[in-house]
């Protein structure tokens, strides 16, 4: 299966450097360009492409508001957004997180990572280090947006003992191959623990998983160190 991927953002030289390198791939293409967020949504709902690589600053309407527009939008169900940032905008990131992208990269990341990475969220994964994942979450996802509330434990109730089990350890950072090592269960059972979990949580992928682990209190964030 080729993933079909979609740029957004405002550096042409970027986009054409990412265009040659996706394209000299075999499994992976370029379907689109965007070079603003207004442009980035757009395009997404003529092409439909699996990964849109999305820049979080751009002129006009921003990464984050495009990344919020494809992911509310029920025809894009299938749609990832791998957002593309640096250490300096974790606050955007989460809120990108919390808008429903399925992970991030920095712009400095070298190619093999970034080719990894889209396949690693074409694939329905997460793309969270754990240590970034407890960083962002203890900064920004624990605390609710402006007019907005924590969701309530309640909402874990239909979860069964191992998909809560199972939820936690993904929401600390551990992959599907990991989990399944720690709980001594094969690497497809973990897969579907996960998959029922987001099911019943109306979960759009990992990602959102990890953010309802904490924001329910399923995963008690640690501070970070000074």
């Amino acid at each position: 299966m080729t993933i079909r991927v979609l740029l957004a953002d405002d550096q042409a030289l970027l986009r054409a450097t990412f265009r040659i390198l996706i394209d000299s791939c075999d499994d992976m293409t370029v379907v689109a360009e965007a070079s603003d967020g207004a442009e980035a949504a757009d395009l997404t709902r003529a092409h439909h492409p699996d990964i849109v690589l999305m820049d979080i600053r751009m002129p006009g309407t921003d990464g984050l508001e495009a990344t919020s527009a494809i992911c509310a939008d029920p025809a894009l169900s299938a749609t990832r957004v791998l957002i593309l940032t640096t250490f300096e905008t974790e606050d955007y990131v989460a809120q990108a997180l919390r808008a429903g992208a399925s992970g991030f990269l920095g712009k400095d990341v070298t190619a093999d990572t970034l080719l990894a990475g889209i396949r690693t969220v074409a694939s329905g994964e997460a793309l969270l280090s754990p240590t970034a994942t407890r960083t962002l979450i203890t900064r920004f996802l624990t605390t609710p947006a402006p007019g907005t509330q924590l969701a309530s434990p309640e909402r874990l109730s239909d979860l069964t003992d191992r998909e809560r089990e199972v939820m936690s350890l993904a929401a600390e950072g551990k992959s599907n191959t990991e989990i399944a090592e720690h709980l001594t269960l094969s690497p497809l059972t973990i897969r579907t623990h996960i998959h029922r979990a987001m099911t019943k949580l109306s979960a759009r992928d990992r990602a959102q998983l990890v953010v309802i682990a904490y924001q329910t209190g399923l995963v008690r964030a640690t501070p970070p160190a000074l």
